[in-house]
């Protein structure tokens, strides 16, 4: 199958970019990842799903080949909003929504906002806030966010001198990589600087978090309005809870919870095998990859 195509839209004055990967007839599948990763980083589950939907997997504002905000703003509500936007470019009644970590939170902050767009939710270790979590006070959280982004105003990029340093430093922090996948991930999460060594594409502002944010009561009165049918996939080996162990399928309507042994975080890479396997009996695939009934 051939790469897709680059694709824009406006977000908030900013331009977007997307990855389309065809089959325009099909019914529409966006591909949402995490912090300071890329739209590139679904290759393999993009491909394995486009014979039976339209997938596209976008680039989150502040990331790959999508616009940074002035200013370093990065609310997840605002992830929500491009979504959305994205959504209505589309001009489809209903999406199937699949996000990692970070992204997992936007695609649930979406479908528990408009439940009656979204036809199917798979969540790749992303439930990071659980019910009952004590919030600090709001001057605790500000006081942080204004310490973080002092620290971030005075950081130089990192510098790499190749593609493949830039990729053994992805195989550091995740070491499940292979050296296949850790090239083609650093290939298009980097971008050239003027002196021809590479920095990452994602805005550094990224990683400070907005004092502003949903309370923990807020995202669980968000689950309780999903009306899909919603696969929780978790890691054994990830850093965020277990939403089997926790139990939090029991918030939603319809959901169930499931966990990849032998797999960090990034189950997709690690683990891609058994991610699609569950993932295509959830969204209703025979092995063959025809669409059952």
């Amino acid at each position: 199958m051939p790469d897709p195509e680059n694709r824009f839209y406006e977000s908030q004055g900013l331009q977007l970019h997307y990855a389309d990967w065809g089959n325009e007839n099909a019914s529409p599948l966006i591909l949402v990842h995490g912090g300071r990763d890329h739209c590139r980083s679904w290759d393999l589950i993009a491909r394995s799903l486009q014979p039976h939907f339209h997938v596209v997997a976008p680039d989150l504002r502040g990331h790959g080949d999508s616009d940074w905000t002035k200013g370093g703003s990065y609310a997840l509500t605002e992830y929500v909003y491009d979504l959305s936007r994205l959504v209505r470019s589309m001009a489809a009644r209903q999406v199937t929504l699949v996000g990692h970590s970070m992204g997992g939170m936007v695609t649930l902050i979406y479908a528990g906002t408009f439940p009656e767009q979204v036809s199917a939710l798979v969540v790749l270790d992303g439930v990071t806030v659980l019910p009952d979590t004590t919030t600090a006070p709001a001057h605790e959280r500000i006081a942080k966010y204004v310490g973080q982004l002092d620290k971030l105003d005075d950081r130089e990029p990192r510098r790499y001198r190749t593609i493949e340093e830039a990729a053994a430093q992805m195989m550091m922090h995740n070491k499940r990589l292979s050296p296949e996948l850790a090239q083609h991930l650093a290939t298009f999460a980097a971008r050239r600087n003027a002196d021809n060594t590479y920095s990452w594409k994602f805005d550094p502002y990224q990683r400070a978090m907005a004092p502003h944010r949903l309370s923990p009561e807020d995202h669980v009165s968000l689950w309780a309005r999903i009306t899909c049918p919603t696969l929780l996939l978790g890691a054994e080996e990830s850093f965020l809870p277990s939403a089997k162990a926790e139990g939090l399928a029991g918030y939603f309507q319809q959901a169930r919870s499931e966990t990849i042994s032998g797999a960090g975080h990034w189950l997709h890479h690690d683990k891609p095998d058994e991610v699609l396997s569950l993932m295509r009996t959830f969204l209703g695939l025979t092995d063959k990859g025809a669409l059952a009934g």
